[in-house]
């Protein structure tokens, strides 16, 4: 699939209404659920449903993306598609480094900015030793949040700038994007204190946990801990 209409289907399943994982389980979705895990309509991975339905938990996908989020603090994204002709030729010629890099300032961050237009780049960084070689960036995004009713807003407030992390890398001819978002952020908005690093190392922490949750059909390389920033 082009990556385009790829990342049109996650900003859909990002926005989409979310329906009970246990229903969804019976039908109505283009994956399936087997126990507790998720399995991807491409056939590539399956992962450990990260929420419960009795906590309110949902799930919600699209042939090439699927969505997880509860009523707390959970909201995840995973995409997955096939590259095409072209994207396999960027990738050869730029390298698994400067090809992340392209992908997600022209694919990702073109569409973040299209819906939220002042969304940035807070920071990014390639971790070589992570899966393939990984491209990980931190986003902020003003109005950007997936809890919009968690939020208590006062007459001076201004609209929260909601924080989400990213994973992208490329794994068996297709590449992937995880996301996930700091709802504590929006949510915890006055009594929050984090400093940048510290946000960013929960955010770091808890895509690496979706990462280790997933298993592939051809697996990666041993997932070690990104010791390596550059």
């Amino acid at each position: 699939m082009h990556p385009v209409r790829a990342l049109r289907f996650l900003s859909l399943a990002t926005f989409a209404a979310f329906l009970p994982a246990l229903a969804l389980a019976q039908g109505g979705i283009y994956g399936a659920v087997q126990g507790d895990r998720y399995l991807s309509p491409t056939g590539t991975f399956s992962i450990k449903i990260p929420v419960l339905p009795e906590l309110g938990g949902s799930l919600n996908d699209t042939p090439t993306v699927v969505t997880f989020q509860d009523q707390f603090t959970l909201h995840a994204s995973i995409a997955c598609f096939r590259m095409d002709a072209t994207q396999r030729w960027e990738h050869s010629t730029r390298g698994t480094r400067d090809y992340l890099v392209w992908f997600f300032g022209n694919f990702v961050q073109t569409d973040f900015r299209e819906r939220f237009p002042d969304a940035r780049i807070q920071s990014a960084n390639f971790l070589p030793g992570l899966a393939t070689g990984t491209l990980l960036v931190y986003n902020l995004l003003p109005g950007g949040t997936m809890f919009p009713d968690r939020i208590a807003f006062t007459d001076n407030q201004r609209v929260p700038v909601a924080k989400r992390g990213n994973l992208v890398f490329v794994h068996d001819e297709y590449i992937y994007v995880i996301s996930t978002e700091l709802a504590e952020r929006v949510i915890q908005t006055r009594t929050w204190e984090k400093t940048t690093s510290e946000e960013d190392e929960l955010l770091r922490n808890r895509l690496l946990r979706l990462l280790r949750d997933m298993t592939f059909t051809t697996p990666l390389p041993p997932l070690a801990a990104p010791a390596a920033r550059s």
